[in-house]
């Protein structure tokens, strides 16, 4: 299966906070598989994801545009947000955007990738978002009410075999 990890998230900025930690982790090369219902947090942990990398640009969800480069700012890898929502195909249509930056070099993070990409790289890190309390309502930091998350972070592949790290996000 692989090392994996869940944690209980409470708010956008504690997601956002993991995003910076699994920022750490990573490294280029990287692809990380999003899933989660619409409103779970896909979008504000890539943001952390963002801000922990160092890159360029407001990390905004990526539905319209299908994938957007966030150049790195700091000498790092440059942060590759996917929208594979539209993508029927997959594989081949994720090499027809013609990004101009190398996905080898790259981290990609893919949003409703499930069965699309996963051949994009031999080992990958899935993170599944899911509500806590079950219901309806968004992760919402005015919301005194707002359903805490559960994230489970899995690592596939000789990538991740061992811990790497992922046991030091649960703590």
């Amino acid at each position: 299966m692989g090392a994996h990890a869940t944690i209980t998230v409470p708010s956008p900025e504690r997601m956002t906070a993991l995003g910076r930690q699994l920022a750490a982790l990573l490294r280029p090369g990287d692809l990380v598989l999003l899933s989660g219902e619409l409103g779970a947090g896909k979008t504000t942990l890539t943001r952390g994801l963002g801000e922990g990398l160092g890159v360029r640009g407001a990390v905004t969800s990526p539905t319209f545009v299908i994938a957007r480069v966030h150049p790195s700012l700091v000498g790092g890898p440059a942060l590759v947000h996917v929208d594979a929502y539209r993508l029927g195909g997959g594989l081949d249509e994720m090499e027809d955007l013609d990004l101009d930056v190398s996905l080898p070099e790259s981290v990609v993070v893919v949003e409703w990738g499930e069965g699309k990409v996963e051949d994009l790289a031999e080992s990958r890190l899935e993170v599944r978002i899911e509500r806590a309390l079950g219901g309806d309502g968004r992760l919402d930091a005015d919301d005194p009410d707002a359903d805490p998350r559960r994230v489970v972070v899995t690592g596939l592949g000789a990538r991740w075999a061992g811990d790497a790290g992922l046991a030091a996000l649960a703590a």
